[in-house]
């Protein structure tokens, strides 16, 4: 089942309007624009099965078997089941209720960017210009985003940058690690911020840029520095958090890619000296990541070691916050509560088992800090302009 959003006229034909759809029961990443054809009206027994308002349409037939699998396998995926209203806290309801009002038409459906066109999952605040046709090309190097693909094709072959702007902090084969500060490449971090937001539900950071640093990942060939995705933190933030926004574009997600840079933001702590957590609240898919990387980390620290670890020792030696390790060992049942503190207890014979296992093996791609060339900087608070660390 599916209820009608918005209509409007179709963008390339006169066979009448599109409608925006969102399917019952479905994260609002799997709406999307349908033409007539695809849709007839729900029986009545249908609407009150699903207790829902009676402009709810079906899809035809045949369609609806092809759409139920392709729904279940992107639901099975994302390992997100949405919680009503009446489920959440008052303040949370309000907001996201506000939230879903503002996003809730994503006018957006595809996205062109180098080799690549991908589904958008949701809404982005592009220009209206911009924002209310059904694809958009991105070039991947300036990320200046445009309408039409003739203009596309022609940019590219004007556009000099071949790489993000900043520095590179890592290089090791094909992989290379960009640091760009959002003061002195505003332009081009709004429109990383715009590109991300097409797969983010909640992200709210789209123009003030200029208090956060972004680390951009990309693979490296004859051509160019191809975006894969990046991660972005504040340069000075009070509630100690050492990443604010994390993506990895749909062509190379299940790569490993994520862990890998959620690596890189804990050994920048490290040179920091500063011990740190993802921005909460994570999403349902990133906790799963960090739950499965703290995991790894704390397994690997303790096989390693001969001796006894507290937590704060592993605090100290992984710069992850108390609170996630402690979350984490619990998780994995760790660790008891004895006397007023948090024991662990393992043996060596379990940690080999849990490392063996699919859920917490080495990720697939593993940062080397060899060829990590980066050196911390402290940021004044009036005008959050670098200063190089003693």
């Amino acid at each position: 089942l599916a209820e009608i959003i918005h209509i409007r006229p179709s963008l390339t034909d006169d066979t009448g309007s599109r409608y925006y759809v969102h399917y019952v029961g479905y994260d609002r990443r799997l709406d999307e624009w349908l033409g007539i054809d695809r849709l007839k009206p729900a029986s009545v027994k249908e609407t009150n099965e699903a207790s829902i308002r009676p402009d709810i349409w079906s899809l035809t037939e045949n369609q609806e078997r092809k759409v139920t699998r392709n729904q279940k396998r992107k639901h099975d995926e994302i390992n997100h089941i949405q919680k009503s209203y009446a489920e959440m806290d008052p303040t949370t309801a309000a907001l996201e209720k506000e939230h879903e009002a503002i996003t809730k038409v994503k006018y957006i459906d595809k996205v062109q960017i180098g080799k690549y066109e991908i589904d958008a999952w949701y809404y982005s605040p592009f220009p209206d210009e911009y924002g209310k046709q059904s694809k958009i090309w991105i070039c991947e190097y300036c990320l200046k985003y445009m309408k039409f693909e003739n203009t596309f094709k022609h940019h590219l072959t004007t556009c000099n940058q071949k790489q993000p702007p900043g520095g590179e902090i890592y290089r090791k084969c094909s992989l290379s690690v960009f640091e760009v500060d959002g003061k002195n490449h505003k332009l081009y971090c709004q429109n990383m911020c715009l590109l991300a937001k097409l797969f983010l539900d909640h992200k709210t950071l789209y123009f003030d840029v200029e208090p956060f640093l972004f680390y951009q990942l990309t693979e490296v060939d004859e051509d160019g520095c191809h975006i894969v995705g990046y991660f972005s933190k504040e340069k000075e933030s009070a509630d100690g958090n050492n990443l604010a926004c994390l993506l990895i574009l749909p062509p190379h997600q299940r790569k490993g890619y994520g862990k890998f840079l959620i690596a890189l933001s804990y050994e920048l702590a490290k040179m920091e000296r500063k011990i740190g957590s993802p921005e909460k609240p994570l999403s349902d898919l990133g906790k799963l990541t960090y739950r499965s990387y703290w995991s790894w980390v704390l397994l690997e620290a303790l096989k390693d070691f001969r001796g006894t670890l507290t937590v704060r020792d592993l605090c100290q030696m992984t710069c992850i916050t108390e609170e996630d390790i402690i979350g984490t060992l619990q998780s994995l049942n760790m660790t008891k509560y004895w006397k007023g503190q948090h024991v662990i207890c393992v043996t060596p014979k379990q940690i080999e088992e849990l490392l063996s296992s699919p859920e917490y093996r080495k990720p697939q791609i593993t940062l080397d800090t060899r060829y990590l060339r980066w050196s911390s900087q402290k940021y004044s608070q009036a005008t959050k302009t670098p200063q190089k660390s003693k």
